[in-house]
């Protein structure tokens, strides 16, 4: 990481990059499976199988839990602007604040409103009313998302506003500038495809393990199956909609394209595309590569032939448009490393969830027992749970870190936007403790979530205000008791 370590400054972006990729793990997550569990009640509400309306409570309270672990999250995260970004939340504020406005006043309300008309009343509302209730959660998600990249995409690609030149902000001129900017309708689609792979591979995942153990099998059958067709229509929906956003960054932002690349010099149009490079990022060359023709062009303009600027000439350029405002000793050059592996992390995982949500029907298809005899492929629908967790991390790292120095694009560095009253020690004290109520946060997550998966189907059950367990002992579902079965 640039510029990091032991410093205000390093402190200030590692606690950042923390804070932000473990609330990235669960928005995602929280968006995706919505949208999943609302097409396991929608299939109920038509077939009128109450193995779907089973399926939608059980995945359901798994949603539950990642979505108050991602509204704790995201409040610790808003802790960050004030702490250590307070320059940034000053020159940003007139168009920070308005997004999340909106996200908090609108989205998030309907998102929480009706996820607790959801929880409990099963009963009380006809089947496909009940199943709108989730619909709307999942909207209001999404529109969660809208507005946050919003706010985000303007820090990519500044549109809509003009420089205070009495206190050096920016002021918003124009709204509509800033929701049709074209960074975030070519980042939301990306995200949204993003969500559907997570919460599917997980649900598909965790069906794998229990289909292992012969546990439910019809249930866990009905549930691999939607979550793949859900995870194979992402999956190429997620290829597709890179495929825009990655093309629109060779003009918009071509440093972080040229590093996603492992560019430094100017490619001829022969169009070699790197499967492998090594770099020399102190001296700005790449040392060694293994490369295929013509791959660079085709992924970069669809055609044979072209040309994409390196690095070191895209750097000359740019200290001749900011060398006046910013000095001659900035560094324009981005963590080459990180981008150019995180890019083909990200790129692989996309195919390689197609390829197996593919394998997967088929092994599944109806009147077809192959799914359980085909022991190795379970194992790696198993272990492929997590890969989704990884490959938005990787796309997270492509979007932040190919801003650098910027923290707003062409407008204001990182540097510049650190809270002059922030200290090392408090840093190191924060990150430590941030740390720590993650990775704990993160444990009840995990345990609560395989202690409902250990319960199975049946231990789920989401009948009005409570439900009947086997002594005849009536409780709350969402109650604290709830959570200590074994």
């Amino acid at each position: 990481m640039l510029n990091a370590g032991l410093t205000v400054l390093g402190l200030s972006r590692f606690q950042f990059a923390m804070t932000t990729v473990f609330h990235f793990f669960f928005v995602p997550f929280s968006i995706g499976l919505a949208f999943v569990v609302a097409v396991m009640e929608t299939i109920y509400v038509v077939k009128k199988d109450d193995t779907y309306k089973k399926m939608a409570q059980f995945w359901g309270k798994i949603f539950l839990y990642s979505f108050a672990v991602g509204v704790v999250t995201g409040i610790i995260q808003e802790f960050q602007f004030g702490m250590n970004w307070s320059e940034y939340s000053r020159f940003m504020g007139d168009i920070f604040g308005a997004p999340l406005a909106i996200e908090a006043l609108a989205a998030f309300f309907l998102e929480s409103t009706f996820i607790g008309l959801w929880m409990f009343t099963w009963e009380r509302f006809k089947p496909w009313v009940h199943a709108l209730f989730i619909w709307l959660v999942m909207i209001g998600s999404s529109l969660s998302a809208v507005w946050i990249l919003a706010a985000n995409s303007f820090m990519q690609n500044p549109v809509g506003f003009a420089i205070n030149k009495s206190t050096g902000r920016v002021v918003m001129t124009s709204f509509s500038a800033v929701v049709t900017n074209p960074q975030l309708w070519l980042e939301l689609p990306h995200v949204l495809m993003g969500a559907g792979i997570t919460a599917s591979f997980v649900v598909a995942g965790c069906a794998a393990w229990r289909l292992l153990k012969k546990d439910h099998v019809d249930f866990y059958r009905k549930s691999l199956n939607v979550a793949l067709v859900i995870g194979l229509i992402a999956s190429l929906g997620s290829i597709a909609s890179g495929d825009f956003q990655t093309r629109y960054l060779i003009h918009q932002q071509p440093m972080k394209f040229a590093a996603m690349e492992g560019l430094y010099k100017n490619s001829t149009d022969k169009g070699n595309w790197a499967v492998f490079s090594s770099f020399n990022t102190k001296q700005h060359k790449t040392t060694s590569s293994l490369e295929v023709p013509y791959v660079l062009n085709i992924l970069s303009y669809h055609k044979l032939s072209g040309t994409v600027k390196g690095q070191n000439a895209i750097n000359k350029e740019m200290h001749a448009t900011y060398d006046k405002k910013f000095g001659q000793n900035m560094n324009y050059y981005v963590p080459t490393k990180t981008l150019f592996w995180s890019f083909r992390l990200m790129a692989v995982s996309g195919g390689l969830f197609a390829l197996v949500a593919i394998v997967g029907l088929f092994f599944n298809r109806k009147k077809s027992e192959q799914i359980m005899k085909q022991r190795w492929f379970l194992y790696i629908m198993g272990l492929m749970l997590w890969l989704p967790f990884l490959a938005n991390t990787a796309g997270w790292f492509i979007t932040e870190f190919g801003r650098y120095p910027w923290v707003v694009y062409g407008l204001l560095t990182i540097a510049d936007a650190v809270s002059p009253t922030s200290t090392v020690g408090g840093l190191i004290f924060t990150n430590i403790v941030y740390f720590l109520l993650f990775a704990g946060l993160g444990l009840v997550m995990i345990v609560l979530s395989h202690r409902t998966l250990k319960g199975g189907p049946d231990a789920v059950q989401m009948n009005g205000y409570s439900s009947e367990d086997d002594t005849g002992k009536v409780e709350d579902p969402y109650g604290t008791e709830a959570f200590n079965h074994d």
